[in-house]
């Protein structure tokens, strides 16, 4: 394969897509799977990847620089080069739940891994991997074995999975659970549906901020604004917050959070903490409970991606700002906001400025106490690869 300059400039770089439209010549046309090895205008070998003959992205790049082998020993390298990236994790007695690989950032791009307790899930999110799961699996089982691996697939890797004998939800070690996964995080307890739910089961990258929440609830009335599976309410709870109101459009959601309230009950904390849970509109919601004059010490506002697009970027920060305002108008003076995008398009300043406008469209100031990115096991290799920000804030009066 040969491709543009401005590409070979990218792979160069350590960008690991090829997409469709820098490709000059292909010879001979390959399948899903095969390995693509670029080369530059003098013919030098530039880099190797998984081609995928139906994805925009063309080549998913393993390797760039000089020549290698990709065999059993380059996959049993890559994997545990990623499990030694998380060695804190490792010998963390209370936490048995980590991101393995990272994708791209962990230079397997298009392969996540996810351990939960004594399970590991695999999403695929091409069928450019198909051919390399039984060795990719045979490199995790070696590195650190578990009972069993569960085969998760993308919407692109599931319509093309059929045929070459590959389903979403396939055991591919052991047997497939009869529940959700028990494991922990943190010293609280959760359960993830390796099977069904989504992603691979559970969201774990918010990990550090939820178990900072945990570090300021105590004695406070916490309101978790797209709570989802309830992540940060239940370290609300454990942490002492006198209440946690839990909001989401989903009432599945809303039920799981609940679920996972009652599996840490045996901490008197969790016990002792008042729970509410409300399905509905997040800013439906948070405009009733201003007009019912409540308020909360901490608020924490942790929505799904608002820009997947260039062209929602401007629609999603007026989103965030208005977000901010109304978690502003919703806290006590000197309670803190956490806000939190999850979109490679809005980086840390762009909320930022978002955040600090809400503030002042309540009338409020926004003093700064904080900005997070991402965890150990959510490594970013490269830009596109950097999608997680949160702002803390304390909110005054002017």
């Amino acid at each position: 394969m040969r491709v543009t300059p401005d590409a070979e400039r990218q792979i160069r770089g350590g960008h690991p897509w090829v997409f469709d439209r820098s490709v000059t010549s292909v010879r001979p046309e390959g399948d899903a799977g095969d390995l693509a090895v670029v080369f530059d205008r003098q013919r030098r070998f530039t880099a190797i990847g998984l081609y995928d003959p139906n994805s925009p992205i063309r080549v998913r790049i393993l390797h760039h620089g000089k020549p290698t082998p990709i065999d059993e020993d380059f996959w049993r390298r890559r994997v545990a080069d990623a499990l030694a990236h998380r060695a804190t994790l490792l010998d963390d007695p209370e936490t048995d739940a980590f991101r393995w690989l990272h994708g791209e950032n962990d230079r397997l791009p298009g392969l996540v891994a996810d351990r939960y307790a004594d399970t590991t899930v695999l999403k695929v999110y091409t069928p450019a991997w198909f051919p390399h799961l039984e060795a990719v699996v045979a490199a995790l089982q070696s590195e650190l074995p578990a009972e069993r691996v569960v085969l998760r697939l993308g919407r692109d890797a599931a319509r093309s999975g059929g045929p070459v004998g590959w389903s979403d939800g396939q055991a591919l070690v052991g047997d497939l659970p009869d529940a959700p996964v028990e494991f922990l995080e943190g010293g609280v307890r959760f359960i993830a549906d390796v099977v069904a739910g989504q992603k691979t089961g559970h969201f774990l990258d918010q990990r550090d901020n939820r178990r900072r929440v945990r570090q300021l609830a105590a004695g406070l009335d916490v309101l978790d604004v797209f709570s989802c599976t309830g992540g940060f309410a239940v370290n609300a709870a454990a942490g002492g917050a006198r209440s946690v109101h839990r909001v989401d459009l989903s009432a599945a959601a809303i039920r799981s959070g609940r679920r996972h309230l009652e599996l840490n009950s045996s901490n008197r904390s969790v016990a002792r903490c008042r729970d509410h849970g409300t399905v509905g509109d997040a800013v439906e919601v948070m405009g009733d409970l201003l007009r019912r004059r409540e308020r909360f010490g901490l608020v924490v506002v942790d929505p799904p991606s608002f820009a997947s697009r260039a062209d929602q970027v401007d629609r999603a920060l007026q989103s965030y700002a208005r977000l901010a305002e109304l978690a502003s108008r919703l806290l006590e003076p000197g309670g803190v906001l956490l806000q939190a995008s999850c979109s490679s398009r809005i980086d840390e300043h762009r909320l930022a400025v978002a955040v600090h406008a809400g503030a002042d469209a309540a009338n409020r100031q926004a003093v700064e106490l904080r900005r997070t990115g991402h965890a150990v096991d959510h490594p970013v290799g490269f830009a596109e690869g950097a999608y997680l920000d949160a702002v803390l804030v304390r909110i005054e009066r002017r």
